[in-house]
């Protein structure tokens, strides 16, 4: 199984995606890591990454799912997958119960704060307006809320892992 954690920049990709992976011993996969160094550098600058900026490090998201996949390992990914097109590209050929995405939600207002706290490499918060103007939200999807505790967010996702057959043993 695959578990793409996906969502607007600030809404906990990461955190929450190492959280799971330590209850579930799965690996973890930060999708932020794939990026160009030229993609990068446009995210300081605050200058939001168009369809073809985003194609070669979907490619590589792809690729890797597909290793943990032929090696039938479970992982979790965390990735923006904001449009459609985003999320089948990360998926292409792969069957349904290979991979659950699990929206992560909350308030922009919310989001809008914890990005003010936080400190990212290259993330620049004024991207966060363009995130959301972007994002397509997902029809087949967990959603989860991340307005309330972190503990909270992993446990209803282990939940909703465990309500599609995955093993009962996660710490």
């Amino acid at each position: 199984m695959i578990l793409i954690l996906m969502g607007v920049s600030g809404i906990g990709k990461t955190t929450i995606g190492e959280l799971l992976s330590q209850r579930t011993g799965w690996a973890f996969i930060d999708g932020d890591d794939f990026h160009s160094e030229v993609n990068r550098r446009k995210m300081v600058a605050g200058i939001p990454l168009s369809d073809a900026d985003r194609a070669p490090w979907l490619s590589a998201l792809h690729e890797r799912i597909a290793r943990y996949i032929q090696q039938n390992r479970s992982a979790i990914l965390a990735c923006s997958a904001l449009k459609r097109q985003y999320r089948e590209r990360l998926t292409e050929g792969f069957a349904e119960n290979d991979f659950r995405f699990v929206y992560l939600h909350a308030p922009a207002d919310l989001v809008r704060e914890r990005i003010s706290l936080r400190d990212h490499a290259y993330m620049n918060p004024d991207l966060l307006e363009s995130q959301i103007a972007t994002l397509e939200e997902p029809s087949i999807a967990w959603p989860v809320s991340v307005a309330g505790s972190l503990r909270q967010s992993v446990d209803e996702t282990l939940a909703k892992l465990r309500e599609a057959g995955q093993p009962e043993q996660f710490h």
